[in-house]
């Protein structure tokens, strides 16, 4: 491996390093914390446009069942379901080295896990191969899906710039016209419309807007807007751009919600009892209650829409508060980190991670472990209505 395939990474960890010594805002403070961040990431940006790294994600497949359930899964996002379209980017924001897919049998491909992601798990129950990045996907591949998601992106264009590189989401959707585009010419328009209206659309944004945004000293929003004035500003953005894809041709659709962002590893190190942070996590409630509440508008007033709202804020929930009845043991810390919580500087090149990575409910100081994706995928295709609402995606696969 070469010396710039360390050096994004390295710089990212120094990133998240100062995201804990300089916290974000509501989480604890300091007088200098915004000043001193800022001085950082211009250190931090000089380098990024010299140093790139990329690697070229192996062909794989997952466990599938025998009969494909749809013809095809297309995905939007952020980190917690990239799988390699940051890759090439200048962007903070990678994770294309080992120890990352230690897991996983491709190896590193830019998944931010150990192994599966949540999608990957999808794909499988779904009975669909790995769905391949948009970064990489091509002729036959593109017929069962791509996976347009981004590290760092945000359903805000300006969520996320301290990463540099990242493909926020309104440039998602435009990436998905130019694979419908390329699938038209395969199959025809009247095919592709038919086709494209059986297949699952997965979309899970929001958390970088909370995250690298409105809780970052050096953007100006949290004092432009209070938390119910953004959710708001959130979801009549998110309304346009989901409304787009049904425009699109989509019909089945699946909104995550932003999870318990106020217990991640990089949130816990930043407290001295290392307690999850109550503000963070009641700060993203109105807008995963927006979230709910526009699904059940775009039902009923987008002719022939099945849009369904997959709450991991609750599944989460439920994990951390009985972790030993799910088969976990370790909450409080990331299986691959440095610091306190295993949360102040991310995953490293090379470094050894825990051995009992299906015990840990984190995997670095921000993203769960595959045994927690498998997990809230399997809880996304089949579970109660408690979870997925108003139905699950195997009820939405089979309409």
């Amino acid at each position: 491996m070469s010396s710039s395939s360390f050096s994004l990474p390295f710089l990212f960890s120094l990133y998240s390093f100062a995201l804990n010594r300089y916290p974000i805002m509501g989480v604890s403070s300091s007088s200098t914390s915004s000043s001193l961040l800022l001085q950082l990431l211009v250190l931090l940006l000089c380098f990024v446009f010299f140093y790139t790294s990329s690697v070229s994600a192996q062909g794989v497949t997952g466990r599938r069942r025998d009969r494909e359930l749809v013809p095809a899964m297309f995905v939007f996002g952020d980190s917690l379901i990239d799988n390699g379209n940051n890759n090439n980017l200048p962007s903070f924001a990678k994770a294309n080295y080992y120890p990352y897919g230690i897991d996983f049998s491709g190896g590193p491909t830019g998944r931010f896990s150990n192994g599966y992601t949540i999608v990957d798990e999808i794909a499988d129950q779904l009975g669909l191969p790995l769905i391949p990045p948009f970064s990489q996907a091509s002729g036959e591949q593109a017929l069962h899906g791509v996976n347009y998601a981004s590290a760092a992106a945000g359903i805000l264009d300006v969520t996320g710039r301290n990463f540099v590189g990242r493909i926020p989401f309104n440039q998602q959707i435009r990436n998905f016209e130019t694979t419908l585009d390329q699938i038209t010419d395969r199959l025809g328009a009247a095919d592709v419309a038919d086709s494209i209206a059986k297949c699952i659309f997965f979309v899970g944004m929001g958390s970088n807007d909370y995250l690298n945004n409105y809780l970052m000293p050096n953007y100006p929003t949290r004092n432009q807007y209070n938390p119910q004035q953004f959710a708001d500003l959130l979801i009549q953005q998110y309304t346009k751009q989901v409304t787009s894809l049904y425009n699109l041709g989509a019909r089945k659709v699946v909104i995550s919600a932003v999870g318990l962002l106020g217990c991640v590893p990089s949130i816990l190190a930043q407290d001295a009892s290392s307690r999850c942070s109550d503000y963070v996590n009641r700060l993203v409630l109105p807008f995963n209650n927006n979230i709910r509440s526009m699904v059940n508008g775009l039902n009923a007033n987008l002719p022939g829409a099945r849009f369904i709202y997959i709450d991991t804020y609750n599944m989460f929930r439920d994990i951390l508060g009985s972790p030993r009845s799910f088969g976990f043991s370790v909450v409080d810390r990331g299986c691959c980190g440095i610091g306190k919580n295993s949360g102040q500087i991310t995953c490293l090149p090379l470094q050894m991670p825990c051995a009992n990575r299906n015990q840990y409910v984190f995997w670095d100081a921000f993203h769960p472990t595959a045994a927690v994706n498998v997990l809230l995928g399997k809880m996304a295709f089949s579970g109660i209505t408690r979870v997925a609402y108003p139905m699950n995606i195997q009820q939405l696969a089979s309409l």
